[in-house]
Formats: C-alpha cells, sequence, structure tokens
C-alpha cells in the first residue's frame, strides 16, 4: 500500500563524498521532466534513475522533493520505490483536437451520446473559460442512450480481460446467440461513425467485426483471456472502407479527373498511384470484396466523387458501378416525366 511521503530521506544512504556535477538549469529541468515521466509510467527508485542518467542518487532524491514543491503527487511505496499518479489533463492543441474528433461522432450518429457528450465535458474542463463557453454551445442537449449500456458490457470486458458473452443479429436478420468474444478493439465507421467491436470468436476462432447496435444481451463471462500480440489494427482495417468487413480482398483501378486531381493525392489512401500527363490521376485502391467478388465498402466512396472519377477495373467492378449510376440516372428520368 502506497503512502505519501513528506521527504525522501527514507531512500538509501549515500557512498561518503558522492558529488553532482554542475549542472546547466536547462539541463536539470530536462531531467525533472524525464523523471516525472518515468514516475508516471512505472514505479522506480531513485538508484536506478542515478545509474541511468549519470548523476547521483543524492540529486534525484532532491528532484523528488523539487517535483513535490512544483505540485506533483508523488507517492512513496515499500522498498524505496516512488511513483506518481499520470496527469488526467491534455495540452491545447490535444484536448482541442480530442474535442473535435468526439464532437463529429456525437454530432453526427445516434449511438452513444451521453457517453460522448460526457467526455466532451471532461475535455473542456481543461481549457480557458472562454474557449470552453464556445465549445459548449457547439454540442447539442439531447442524450440518448442508444448502445450506451452495450459499450459499458464491452469497455469491461476489455479492460478486465473477460471473455463477453452476447446475442447478434447478422445484416441477414439471423440471430447468432452465445457468442463468445474477447475483445481486441473498437473502431469507428468513417461513413456511419457507428461503433464496432473487434475480437476473436472462441467457438469459431475466428476475428471479426460485429456492429454494437446489433449486440444484445451481454455478460461477462467467467473466463479471461490474453491479448494476442500479433493482432495489429492497422493491418486488420488497412482495407475498410466505410465499414468494416473482413474476408477476402481485391484491387480496384480507377481513374480522377485532373480538376479533382489535388483532393486525391492529399487524401493519403493507400495504393499505387500513377499521375497522366493530362493531370488526370490512376490509383490502385485494395478494398476487402462480398461473396459476389464486389467491394461494397469501396462502391459508396466511389459513387461520391460523381463524374469526377471512372472504374477502370476488373470487369465485374467496373460493370456494377456503371450499373449503379445508370439505376440512379434511371430514376431522376422517371421523377421527371
Amino acid at each position: 500500500m502506497g503512502r505519501r511521503s513528506s521527504s525522501a530521506s527514507s531512500d538509501t544512504a549515500l557512498p561518503a563524498g558522492s558529488q553532482d556535477a554542475a549542472l546547466p538549469e536547462v539541463g536539470r529541468s530536462a531531467r525533472l521532466a524525464e523523471l516525472l515521466a518515468e514516475l508516471q509510467a512505472r514505479r522506480i527508485t531513485t538508484a536506478d534513475f542515478a545509474r541511468r542518467t549519470g548523476v547521483s542518487q543524492r540529486s534525484v532524491q532532491r528532484d523528488i522533493e523539487t517535483l513535490r514543491n512544483l505540485g506533483h503527487d508523488i507517492v512513496e511505496h515499500q522498498g524505496r520505490e516512488y511513483s506518481a499518479p499520470a496527469s488526467p489533463l491534455l495540452q491545447p492543441a490535444e484536448a482541442l483536437a480530442a474535442y473535435a474528433a468526439i464532437r463529429l461522432a456525437h454530432q453526427h450518429s445516434p449511438a452513444l451520446n451521453r457517453h460522448y457528450r460526457h467526455a466532451l465535458n471532461r475535455i473542456a474542463a481543461s481549457l480557458p473559460e472562454q474557449v470552453r463557453r464556445t465549445l459548449d454551445t457547439s454540442v447539442r442537449g439531447d442524450d440518448s442512450a442508444y448502445g450506451e449500456r452495450q459499450m459499458e458490457q464491452v469497455a469491461a470486458a476489455w479492460v478486465a480481460g473477460r471473455v463477453l458473452n452476447f446475442d447478434y443479429r447478422r445484416p441477414d436478420g439471423v440471430r447468432e446467440t452465445g457468442n463468445e468474444l474477447c475483445v481486441y478493439f473498437i473502431e469507428i465507421s468513417r461513413t456511419s461513425l457507428t461503433p464496432y467491436v473487434i475480437g476473436r470468436e472462441r467457438r469459431s476462432g475466428e476475428v471479426r467485426p460485429y456492429k454494437l447496435s446489433r449486440m444484445a444481451n451481454l455478460s461477462l463471462h467467467a473466463d479471461t483471456y490474453q491479448p494476442d500480440p500479433e493482432f495489429d489494427p492497422r493491418r486488420f482495417l488497412s482495407d475498410a472502407w466505410g465499414g468494416i468487413g473482413t474476408g477476402t480482398t481485391g484491387s480496384v483501378r480507377v481513374r480522377f479527373v485532373p480538376e479533382a486531381a489535388y483532393r486525391v493525392m492529399e487524401g493519403g489512401w493507400n495504393g499505387a498511384t500513377l499521375i497522366r500527363a493530362d493531370g488526370s490521376v490512376e490509383m490502385e485502391l485494395t478494398a476487402t470484396l462480398d461473396a459476389r467478388g464486389l467491394p461494397q465498402d469501396l462502391m459508396p466512396f466511389l459513387l461520391s466523387w460523381g463524374r469526377q472519377v471512372e472504374v477502370l477495373s476488373p470487369p465485374e467492378v467496373r460493370a456494377a458501378w456503371l450499373t449503379e449510376l445508370r439505376e440512379t440516372l434511371a430514376l431522376y428520368v422517371e421523377g421527371e416525366n
């Protein structure tokens, strides 16, 4: 059990004659910052930190007292180890970036509104009053409870390393019962801003995504699990275009017209890029394929570009893209007649 100590004198006695080399103030400031980061990350002894930084143990003891005088809560543990609670505050730029991202989800998705709003309030509390006042007026006041109970159970399972039990309604309406999930990650769909839970289903051994709103009857299993060190969220989601899908992948080659080139080049999408002499841009995009061999997650993205993009290959994807465009045009033509 840790206790707050007003003095570091209980630490290991220093050898006689141990002296600290004179350090410029900027050097000590950097050492204080490094010491605080170490204390917030793990328990350490002054002897360990002294050996690593090349200063005397007495200097580290003085540094701990300096951190206390600056208002940091330094905890002394048994075994003459020290630690410090991690600061919950973000830097202003970090706070504003986080606020903008959470506000986007809160404003444009029906899920998790109350959780989002509480998170926004906590972030805003770390910013000056004149900034906080504007942020508060930017958030709508309604707080639905959509998906909140599910997220609470998912979070509890992931944080505690407990297997999650639940039923699941698939897109075709079939209800899966008795799922047992080892939670690996949570992702928000880029198009619908809908939360998805990614993990390994114990019975099948398959790693797959589950849409949070389709999960029901959630509870924590008595069994625990260890995270999979091989699971890489970036690799798992690299071929997701809007939806969160899994399965085989394929390449789709497209051409963007010259006036869209600058937007394409700044988009940061993965894929081979070829800039034509006329200023158009050809790209080879990788996407998850459905049972028909079509990139259903990629299609809405391509259709959103209208006449500024053309699907070149493969032939079946080009045919599906053209069919979608012609059927959409037919609806407008019929509506005008």
